[in-house]
């Protein structure tokens, strides 16, 4: 008889056990139950019993592996070709070298020490080492790869999908900021450059927005409270940058502006014509851009679910809504709507769209990109004016200013009144309404902090490389083109 209830009670607390949360939404933690162990006697409780670890979705994964490779045909060949068709017919191979050899080089970097920086808890603004050349990633003696956690409880992908999906952003990063200095600066510096930068303001940055200790730490307000004070700086403060208006383009964009001012403007600038020499590479090249946009923002979601669904959305109708709103104020103020116009006001779409992407309705959506298209149209014409720098390719007219109007946009459509997503509270597992005037103010101060780091950062990074190898190529080189000077090859053989 007592061998019979003592396992009734055993059953009855099987049962008491809670499936793990697999929902992408914030869903309750597996809960566990003290298990009565049978007995002759006095049927003692046994240690609780560990939940089991989360295993990854396939699904997940192959999605992760997809917009990896998606993010890496934006850069190259679509950032390559848009660049490429932007710049003059002499320079069009020294650009495409630039996009090419920095996608490389950062991704070296990026696996020897830039992930482990950016993505292993530090301190508030930098990481740790725990992930040096990825160690402790692969176990070779059981053939197992850690996990790496996504924004839902319970759910996991492989940490390597992850590696490689934010690889493919510091590198994408770093190669747009050469479209600043265009035609000018010597391959070695842009090397040296890209470099320095990447390691002292692309890694904070991307450590203050985006790392964290994952949903399944957020178990209690205590708990909350202690995870929250390893995260980056400005994620513990609440700001939200869905897939890097802050981390990519705002940050890229004061680099380049900054280096167009210490460069200095092309030869000729002003007084010769210095026309893009192929817009069908242009087109091509932001065609490209556009489709890998899509791993960019719903790959960023780190799951194939309802939130990566809302930001492709987002992506697609929000960047054509700028295409719109572009050619129609070009079609106004110079009485043409041209090409360059259409694949401009593409970007910025792109652009604006990306720290909201998960975050706002369609119908935020929908606003950020039609105002992103006019915004900037004004950047590259009017504010371009302002400043006097010969921002080459217009990075910070279409990267920065877009970046800037998405990153505090998303403060205003996150929240319910707009159609927006609100937030997660992980401890109480709902969803909960942002104020538009403290997510603002938020969003601001990311914003802000993002200029300051890396302007400064980047004016330091110039310095030592115009101090040590010099920045800029002799007048002679620039006339006669980066092609044969710097690379002893020409694009075109006629």
């Amino acid at each position: 008889m007592r061998k019979l209830i003592a396992s009734l009670m055993l059953l009855a607390a099987l049962s008491g056990f809670a499936a793990p949360a697999f929902a992408e939404e914030a869903a309750p933690a597996a809960t566990t139950a003290s298990v009565a162990a049978p007995a002759v006697e006095a049927a003692p409780v046994a240690a609780p019993v560990a939940a089991p670890a989360p295993v990854p979705n396939k699904g997940d994964t192959a999605w992760m592996l997809t917009a990896t490779l998606l993010v890496i045909l934006m850069s190259i060949p679509g950032l390559a070709l848009f660049y490429g068709g932007l710049v003059r017919s002499k320079n069009m191979l020294s650009i495409l070298m630039q996009v090419f050899s920095i996608f490389a080089l950062i991704t070296v970097l990026w696996a020897i020490y830039g992930y482990s920086l950016a993505f292993t808890a530090g301190n508030a603004f930098i990481g740790g080492f725990d992930r040096l050349f990825l160690s402790g990633i692969f176990d070779p003696m059981t053939g197992s790869v850690a996990n790496a956690a996504t924004f839902s409880k319970g759910v996991v992908i492989p940490e390597f999908a992850f590696v490689a999906f934010q690889a493919t952003f510091a590198a994408i990063t770093v190669a747009l900021v050469v479209g600043a200095f265009a035609e000018r600066m010597k391959f070695a510096s842009v090397m040296l450059f890209s470099a320095l930068w990447f390691t002292f303001a692309y890694l904070p940055i991307a450590h203050m927005v985006w790392f964290w200790a994952g949903p399944d730490a957020y178990t209690d307000a205590a708990a909350a409270e202690a995870a929250t004070a390893t995260a980056g700086w400005l994620f513990a403060k609440g700001a939200l940058d869905f897939a890097g208006g802050t981390v990519v383009h705002i940050n890229a964009a004061i680099a380049g502006l900054v280096g167009a001012f210490l460069i200095g403007k092309r030869v000729g600038y002003g007084k010769e014509p210095m026309a893009p020499h192929n817009l069908v590479m242009t087109m091509i090249g932001a065609a490209l851009l556009w489709v890998g946009w899509f791993g960019f923002n719903a790959g960023s979601a780190l799951e194939a679910g309802g939130t990566a669904t809302l930001a492709f959305a987002n992506t697609l109708i929000a960047t054509a809504a700028a295409v719109c709103t572009w050619l129609a104020a070009e079609w106004m103020l110079k009485g043409k709507p041209s090409l360059l116009g259409a694949a401009s006001g593409a970007v910025a779409g792109l652009v604006a769209i990306t720290p909201a992407c998960g975050w706002v309705g369609i119908g935020g959506g929908l606003a950020i990109g039609a105002l992103a298209g006019v915004t900037c149209f004004w950047g590259v014409t009017g504010l371009k004016k302002l400043l006097g720098a010969d921002d080459a390719l217009d990075v910070f007219g279409i990267h920065g200013i877009g970046g800037i109007l998405g990153a505090l946009l998303t403060g205003v459509f996150n929240t319910w009144s707009m159609g927006g997503t609100g937030i997660v509270d992980y401890v109480n597992n709902t969803i909960v309404d942002t104020s538009i005037g403290a997510q603002v103010w938020i969003q601001a101060q990311a914003v802000l902090t993002t200029l300051i780091w890396s302007g400064v950062v980047a004016y330091l990074c110039y310095k030592i490389v115009d101090l040590t190898i010099g920045l800029r190529v002799k007048e002679e080189d620039e006339r006669e083109g980066l092609d044969t000077t710097a690379h002893g090859e020409r694009a075109y053989n006629y």
